[in-house]
């Protein structure tokens, strides 16, 4: 079981680093350094370095900060295509229940694939469609939303790993229920 919820919250954690790069990151730093819900192993720890915290702390406000000015917001994701499914394929393998029984290369990878999913959905097709729907006004307040399920997401991840998937299963079955239903209306 333990494998499992390693595993679950290994996925979450690096969906979170697809929409902030930093928050997941220094989640996992703030849990580790101060409470025994994560143990990092070897070369992992290193997040729990005071130096770490404080330059994740530095890199979430600029980013957080450049996400919400416009035109520096498209700069910003340019540069974070290379940095989120980064992040992402570092809390992966960082998670100590996930990195001491599954292949450190095939956690990275699987990070990197995630992260680099969610920051793609993200920066591909939602923004530009917040973007064209609202004429850019829709940006600041969806960055924020972002910003917070980042947040939540990192911190359920770790805490309740389980219970996030059981979120997000029953968040995809409803969306994948509307679009049947809209297809639905459309073709009768």
């Amino acid at each position: 079981m333990e494998l499992l919820t390693g595993i679950f919250s290994a996925f979450g954690l690096s969906a979170s680093a697809g929409l902030n790069a930093y928050i997941p990151l220094l989640v996992i730093a703030l849990i580790s350094r101060f409470t025994d819900l994560i143990n990092l192993s070897e070369p992992w720890n290193a997040l729990e370095s005071w130096w770490i915290i404080g330059l994740l702390v530095v890199l979430s406000l600029i980013e957080f900060f450049a996400d919400k000015v416009p035109a520096v917001n498209h700069i910003n994701d340019a540069i974070q295509t290379f940095v989120r499914p980064t992040a992402g394929a570092i809390v992966f393998a960082a998670s100590a229940r996930v990195i001491t029984d599954v292949n450190p290369i095939f956690s990275l990878a699987l990070g990197l694939l995630v992260a680099g999913g969610v920051h793609a959905a993200k920066s591909l097709a939602i923004r530009p469609a917040v973007t064209a729907t609202t004429g850019g006004a829709g940006n600041v307040p969806v960055s924020i939303l972002e910003d917070v399920v980042s947040t939540i997401v990192s911190v359920l991840s770790v805490l309740v790993p389980v219970v996030l998937v059981v979120v997000a299963v029953l968040l995809a079955a409803y969306l994948i229920s509307r679009l049947s239903h809209r297809s639905q209306q459309r073709s009768a």
